[in-house]
């Protein structure tokens, strides 16, 4: 399948910002005595920031609200991200090997447009032509909003699309749009079905192998 255009998520696929994420979550639960641990990492990932928030305030028995948790652990992370943003193996080249042949190109995450903004920034303003925040839409990632507002953009047919993604929350999310999918795991299992692929990395991905997954 040759897509006629490919959506990256960002957080864990195009940039390694989880373990950013993570350290920051790590701080901000001390600050309650709760010891922030893997099993916490792997049940909010993928967002949407308003979920981390309520599991967060739920984790301390409603001491503080999610929106507290939502909006601190945003200012934590926020205050480095660009600093410190690096990218996942594999992924800029790939993105700039479908930049090369023209293809159609948007950034789509869960996270708070500034974040997208930054790593937009980063990449010197090249190759993506629409950046989709959870700020820019009603219904946050499982839900398909995001990806069919990408694909309304491009006027396209989301059947018609590929989107790369590593979190269960993402995988649904594209899923329900109706693309086909590439899956790109590292904290939870993702199963492969007919409308999903999984793979190990980016890494040395080419072209030809990427549109031979579908």
């Amino acid at each position: 399948m040759i897509p006629k255009a490919v959506f990256f998520d960002m957080d864990g696929t195009l940039i390694d910002s989880e373990p950013l994420w993570f350290e920051n979550e790590v701080k901000l639960m001390a600050q309650f005595d709760y010891e922030w641990g893997a099993l916490d990492q792997s049940n909010t990932i993928g967002g949407p920031i308003e979920k981390v928030g309520k599991y967060m305030s739920a984790c301390v028995l409603g001491v503080n609200t999610p929106e507290f948790f939502a909006e601190s652990l945003i200012s934590m992370v926020s205050s480095d991200f660009e600093s410190r943003l690096v990218f996942m193996p594999g992924a800029l080249e790939l993105l700039h090997s479908l930049s090369e042949i023209g293809m159609k190109l948007a950034l789509v995450s869960a996270s708070p447009r500034q974040m997208l903004e930054a790593t937009f920034r980063r990449l010197e303003g090249k190759y993506f032509e629409l950046l989709v925040s959870k700020d820019d839409v009603v219904n946050p990632k499982p839900d398909p909003e995001c990806y069919l507002k990408a694909a309304e953009f491009f006027g396209v047919s989301p059947s018609d699309c590929l989107i790369l993604e590593d979190s269960l929350t993402g995988v649904l999310s594209a899923k329900a749009s109706g693309a086909k999918v590439v899956a790109i795991p590292h904290f939870v299992e993702i199963l492969a079905d007919d409308q999903v692929v999984v793979i190990a990395t980016l890494k040395a991905m080419k072209l030809e192998s990427l549109f031979s997954l579908h």
